[in-house]
């Protein structure tokens, strides 16, 4: 299992200089992968949130949030080896063989470091302010996710579908990657099916481990249903948690806490399927920049310990 980390693009902590930071101490504690987000705006009316329930007004955290692409390319020429990836890019907001431009040329600058994280999306405002009707956004989702490949493929790249076309053109730059990964954010069963039909790996949310079993054995039978190897595809949990020096005894969050009971959790994951756990509290827990970097070590040094990473052994072992 590898550990991956969202920089700080929005939030209190969210700066140019927190995410240098934040970026490159993660690739020299040996962290996996730094991910970053999008968010067009924050509406000041209440809204209804993707858990549902009553309509209520947008987090704080919402009020800044730097672009993905942009930070990542900053990001890029700032690091050498960690990877750099989306989590998410709501992927009906942009034109695809744009988008595909955009993710290659990442490729291109960053050498081969880019994994695309895509989403269906959910907050009407930002349809509306971009033009697009929210109807059929699992049918647009798949039909740019097939043209965004088409434009990293051979030119000359042609598309026809429904939402989308690409008369038969050269589209430059290709990535570096010979594939591309492209994982597909899922909660909602239609979604997780949808990833394991076509995406290269899933992005969840983790809010117990029982839930990361069925969200992960749901995506799995749907690859296989689709005469896909499960054991080729990734699956990347998100842990949007506070991380605290001192244990949470009641009502502590899954893979949240102190390191050492982030570390158990981790341990108990491994073998599970789950490719990565990145962790996107944002400073949750933390008091100022210089600590939540500190806990990031803590934390990368316990999961090795208790040996819930790739190449790590347990001290019990």
């Amino acid at each position: 299992m590898e550990l991956g980390v969202l920089l700080p693009t929005s939030g209190p902590l969210a700066s140019p200089e927190a995410i240098t930071r934040v970026a490159q101490e993660a690739e020299r504690i040996g962290y996996a992968a730094v991910w970053t987000y999008e968010r067009l705006l924050r509406p000041i009316e209440k809204v209804e949130l993707p858990g549902g329930g009553e309509p209520q007004y947008a987090p704080d955290v919402y009020r800044l949030t730097f672009e993905p692409l942009e930070t990542l390319s900053y990001v890029a020429a700032l690091t050498e080896r960690i990877r750099l990836g989306t989590s998410i890019l709501v992927a009906p907001l942009h034109v695809p063989v744009m988008l595909a431009r955009r993710f290659a040329t990442l490729d291109q600058f960053s050498r081969g470091r880019v994994i695309a994280g895509l989403g269906q999306g959910w907050q009407h405002h930002e349809f509306e302010t971009a033009n697009v009707s929210r109807s059929r956004r699992g049918a647009r989702i798949e039909e740019i996710v097939a043209a965004m490949r088409a434009a990293w493929g051979p030119d000359p790249v042609e598309y026809e579908g429904d939402f989308y076309r690409i008369a038969p053109s050269e589209v430059n730059p290709k990535p570096v990657q010979a594939h591309l990964p492209v994982l597909m954010a899922g909660g909602a069963p239609p979604a997780i099916k949808r990833a394991g039909r076509i995406a290269d790996g899933l992005i969840l949310i983790a809010p117990s481990a029982a839930d990361v079993r069925g969200m992960v054995e749901t995506f799995h039978d749907s690859a296989r249903e689709a005469g896909r190897d499960p054991d080729h595809l990734t699956v990347v949990a998100q842990a949007p948690v506070p991380i605290t020096h001192k244990p949470i005894d009641a009502d502590r969050p899954y893979l949240g806490g102190a390191p050492s009971q982030i570390a158990e959790d981790l341990a108990n994951l491994r073998g599970g399927s789950v490719t990565q756990v990145y962790f996107a509290g944002m400073g949750l827990g933390a008091d100022g920049l210089e600590d939540w970097v500190e806990l990031l070590g803590e934390v990368h040094r316990a999961a090795a310990g208790a040996g819930a990473l790739a190449g790590s052994t347990s001290s019990a072992a």
